[in-house]
């Protein structure tokens, strides 16, 4: 842990690691800065943005509209997005934009260097899911709706602007009243990256051998894919909230945790459900990196352990989520 941590340190990157047990807090740590300008020193309780892990609490804001009826696991995109975005294919559902197996043409390409500058325009832009239909129009399908498997941020954009309209709410209010209260989440949000409260720690990214902020690389607020900021110790209530139907009707846990691509099939080594990561049976897990952040959170049911570790650089998290989750497996 201590050579994982001095890795990180030397990145520079900082971050916070925590293990919870059976209710019980068996390790917290936090390294680094959380503000370099100001040589703020992290702490546990900083939020931190957690990237392509917000995409499980997107999920389960759709999930919540299934059981209560306002859509289904077989409610087609074109059905909600009208004339909007016309390749996206008849034929692709809910369920196939909350496995990945939709086929939609993506938006951003997780193989180019993070240092670029991804999205058109002002990232000031980029608030509500209807702000992205201009990046993901004209995106060709990359295969049949259902046929396969490809991790899509457009996918979960679709789903954030399906989530809006069905509902008629604020796609981010939507998550804050039917996710994270329930969860108890209380300091979990999406943060404008503009005007970041004092307990958020700063993103980072090396471009051209100097580190900056990544307030010109994301968008001020993030949509389906991304943009949730939170801490160690919600993502413990998450678990707890989620496995105890307190989010969503354990029936649509279970169907969540299904696992509906291998990890053959994802070539990630774990499967993948309706917006989980499934690493064996019995383990859920959400992760995510991008431009100033890495982030991975595990959670084994039958020991109630869950392993957190949350960064500001997108290399920072990996090394000691991997110490953490070999010593206390």
């Amino acid at each position: 842990m201590r050579e994982a941590v001095d890795e990180a340190l030397a990145e520079p990157s900082a971050g916070v690691a925590r293990v919870d047990v059976d209710g019980r807090v068996a390790l917290e740590a936090a390294w680094g800065l959380a503000d370099r300008r100001l040589e703020v020193a992290m702490q546990p309780c900083h939020r931190i943005a957690v990237a392509s892990g917000s995409k499980g609490f997107t999920a389960l804001a759709v999930m919540s509209l299934i059981a209560q009826g306002r859509l289904a696991l077989g409610t087609t995109a074109r059905s909600v997005l009208g004339a909007d975005l016309p390749l996206v294919a008849a034929d692709v559902t809910v369920e196939h934009l909350l496995s990945h197996r939709s086929g939609v043409g993506e938006y951003l390409d997780d193989d180019a260097d993070l240092a670029e500058y991804l999205l058109p325009g002002a990232m000031s832009g980029y608030v509500s899911p209807e702000d992205y239909l201009g990046v993901l129009d004209g995106r060709e399908p990359a295969f049949p709706a259902g046929s396969g498997f490809a991790y899509c941020n457009s996918g979960f954009i679709l789903l954030a602007l399906i989530a809006q309209r069905a509902s008629g709410t604020p796609f981010h209010d939507l998550v804050r009243t039917r996710v994270l209260e329930p969860a108890g989440m209380a300091r979990t949000d999406y943060l404008r990256s503009d005007a970041l409260p004092g307990d958020a720690a700063i993103g980072y990214i090396e471009v051209d051998g100097v580190w900056r902020t990544t307030v010109h690389h994301l968008p001020v607020i993030g949509g389906g894919d991304g943009g949730v900021y939170t801490t160690a110790e919600d993502m413990h209530r998450f678990w707890s909230a989620l496995l105890a139907g307190r989010i969503v009707p354990i029936q649509a846990v279970r169907e969540m945790c299904r696992v509906r691509s291998s990890a053959e099939e994802t070539g990630e080594g774990a499967g993948y459900g309706l917006g989980l990561w499934l690493p064996a049976p019995g383990v859920v897990r959400l992760e995510g990196m991008d431009a100033g952040s890495s982030f991975v959170s595990t959670h084994t049911i039958s020991s109630a352990r869950t392993v957190s570790v949350l960064s500001t650089t997108a290399h920072g998290a990996w090394d000691i989520a991997e110490v953490l989750e070999s010593v206390t497996g």
